[in-house]
């Protein structure tokens, strides 16, 4: 049977991201060393504390300056911190015949709110052909957690086996398949339109 909504990841779906020069840039902004940037916010749980909506932009901002003893400008260092997108040009001709075709789609994602503004601000197709957004920041968890994903389904107002989602980290779509999505993984666009049609999904691509 053909799903009755899409959801789509952002990063490394519908975006492509490098945290390398997220560190790089931060650590510019701040005047300190990459390392540090990279040894604060990922493994010191910062990231995780943002993309899970625990802290505010300005208390992310605040924690940063404190553990790494900089006194980064706040603009600087959320510009630092979020210019490191660019759109994966193969999909958007696909979400956007996807869109055309009347298909309900929403994306779902692990994201700050930081992210998610810069990224909706910067790319039309981010912001114009999604109706639901199932972000973690407003949820309050993050994947691979059975409850986002029991959220995303509520959201797009559908059962959950009647959702099909694209991911590019497998523990992820090992997450939403645990509670009823039709998810793969995504490799490439070419390969993810093959899915698409074995579901009888029509759309002109």
């Amino acid at each position: 049977m053909s799903p009755k909504f899409l959801y789509f990841d952002l990063g490394k779906v519908l975006v492509d991201f490098s945290v390398e020069r997220m560190c790089r840039q931060m650590g510019e902004a701040a005047n300190i060393d990459a390392a540090l940037v990279r040894e604060t916010i990922f493994a010191g749980g910062l990231q995780d504390q943002f993309e899970c909506g625990r802290i505010s932009d300005r208390q992310f901002h605040e924690l940063f300056c404190q553990r790494t003893g900089s006194r980064a400008d706040f603009d600087a260092l959320a510009e630092a911190g979020n210019d490191i997108f660019n759109i994966n040009l193969s999909i958007v001709p696909v979400v956007a015949q996807l869109a055309q075709a009347g298909h309900r789609m929403g994306v779902l994602s692990n994201t700050s709110k930081s992210h998610w503004d810069h990224c909706r601000r910067r790319y039309r197709i981010v912001a114009d052909a999604f109706s639901v957004h199932a972000l973690s920041f407003e949820i309050g968890v993050s994947k691979p957690a059975t409850a986002i994903f029991r959220a995303a389904a509520e959201l797009a107002g559908c059962q959950p086996e009647d959702i099909f989602y694209v991911d590019d980290i497998a523990g992820h779509v090992a997450g939403a398949r645990s509670v009823g999505f039709d998810a793969v993984q995504y490799t490439t666009t070419p390969e993810l339109v093959g899915e698409l049609r074995k579901r009888d999904v029509r759309f002109n691509y």
